[in-house]
């Protein structure tokens, strides 16, 4: 395309008949793109005099921002606790298949493994952009092996550690580097625990408490050491008592430092968390303004919440290599797991292993189960993880300058088309004819 004065320019995108997720409302407005990124469309008339290149009529649907999974272990057959040969190209494939999801960005997991697996995997899991060859990665989240063994749900107990004097130097040791690696789950109970956190926050990773058993002042402790989310709220942790709430606490707690909460995740699969759970865990969510510190190279953790954004529950997959597959058994890292209709369990046992619902089912049973507004619904799964990890000026918005990476919904919340920088990288057969 080419301007006024014949000089050549991106063209201007302008989806149209839609209702756009902006301001945690849904505003009957138009969308403008230019070159993967959400534009000012009176800017664009008022300063640049310009209108659009292409027009999309989106048939009445809801335009909400893409979703955001901090949680998912693999799909479709791939297992990221696997030190195969060909790492990236299994992650690859399920960055390209969770796109019908309505997925625009995720963080590959981990879960507890040997170090030679750490060592083998890592390095092969870069920060990636998305677009039509899948989601992009923002990293990968580490899920043990510093967790609890009492509550360490599937994860394979002749793997667990725990911190040895030099503490930070033993989680070196085992993951081998920590440059591709965006979140890490600890039990805040382990010994020399506050020192980690301390070291991991420093370097802008996210430190989520999980797999524990720790007390609610050990939790309290651990955000004053700088984590700032918990890993699947309720499971794999005390259960909530009325003398000591254990990390479930932490929702109300009074004792964090001021202007700082705490994000958690929910599975919301109709499997591991009861409705009334759930209910609880939204009705809960606390109020935030600024959270979290600056890292090395300026990155941040949970930073620039602004206190009218009420932000905290944060929707996650933890989807096992047998999402998107049959009943049978399958593996998640060193453990064989077996799927039983709607239920992923450690082989021979009633030990839930991870969930088999893909993100958009997710939403739809928490919009179900909370009856919380169609806004909250996915706000939890992408607004809120992108605040978790610092990216709300870039990713889980549609506000002016944000990236386009967007899902079109029906009204029942069903994926009709998902869309990346802007470009169209899947859509339901229905919504071709």
């Amino acid at each position: 395309m080419r301007d006024g004065k014949g000089a050549s320019r991106a063209p201007v995108l302008r989806f149209t008949n839609c209702r756009i997720l902006r301001g945690r409302r849904l505003l009957r407005e138009d969308l403008w793109v230019r070159e993967g990124r959400i534009l000012d469309p009176e800017k664009l008339f008022f300063e640049e005099r310009l209108v659009a290149d292409q027009q999309r009529d989106c048939g009445g649907c809801l335009l909400a921002p893409g979703f955001i999974d901090v949680q998912i272990n693999g799909g479709f057959g791939v297992d990221f606790s696997q030190a195969t040969e060909d790492v990236g190209s299994g992650v690859a494939l399920v960055a390209q298949r969770i796109l019908s999801h309505g997925v625009t960005s995720f963080c590959p997991t981990l879960v507890t493994s040997p170090p030679e697996v750490y060592h083998k995997v890592l390095p092969q899991i870069p920060v990636k952009s998305g677009g039509p060859h899948g989601a992009g990665v923002l990293g990968v989240h580490l899920e043990g092996p510093f967790i609890s063994r009492e509550k360490r749900g599937a994860h394979p107990e002749a793997y667990l550690r725990s911190f040895e004097a030099n503490a930070f130097h033993d989680v070196l040791a085992t993951y081998g580097s920590l440059d591709n690696v965006r979140i890490v789950t600890l039990a805040p109970e382990l010994g020399r625990s506050h020192e980690v956190i301390r070291a991991l926050t420093a370097r802008g990773i996210c430190v989520s408490l999980g797999h524990s058993v720790a007390d609610l002042q050990v939790a309290e402790e651990a955000v004053q050491s700088g984590a700032t989310f918990i890993t699947h709220l309720f499971n794999a942790m005390l259960p909530f008592h009325h003398r000591d709430p254990g990390i479930v606490g932490l929702l109300t707690s009074d004792r964090l430092p001021p202007g700082r909460h705490i994000f958690y995740g929910m599975i919301s699969d109709g499997i591991h968390t009861n409705p009334a759970a759930l209910r609880i865990a939204h009705r809960a969510h606390p109020q935030g303004e600024r959270l979290g510190r600056v890292g090395e190279g300026g990155r941040t953790c949970g930073a620039g919440l602004e206190a009218s954004s009420s932000p905290g529950l944060v929707l996650v997959t933890d989807a096992v290599p047998a999402l998107g597959l049959g009943n049978g058994r399958h593996t998640l890292g060193q453990q064989e797991v077996e799927v039983d209709g709607l239920t992923a369990y450690v082989a021979g046992t009633k030990t839930l292993s991870g969930s088999i619902a893909p993100m958009d089912v997710c939403i739809r049973h928490f919009l179900q189960a909370t009856g919380c507004s169609v806004e909250s619904a996915l706000e939890a799964a992408s607004l809120h993880p992108a605040q978790l990890l610092g990216l709300e000026k870039l990713k889980g918005t549609l506000d002016f300058g944000a990236d386009a990476d967007f899902v079109m919904l029906d009204d029942s919340l069903h994926v009709q088309a998902t869309y990346i920088s802007g470009e169209l990288v899947w859509q339901a057969e229905e919504a071709r004819q």
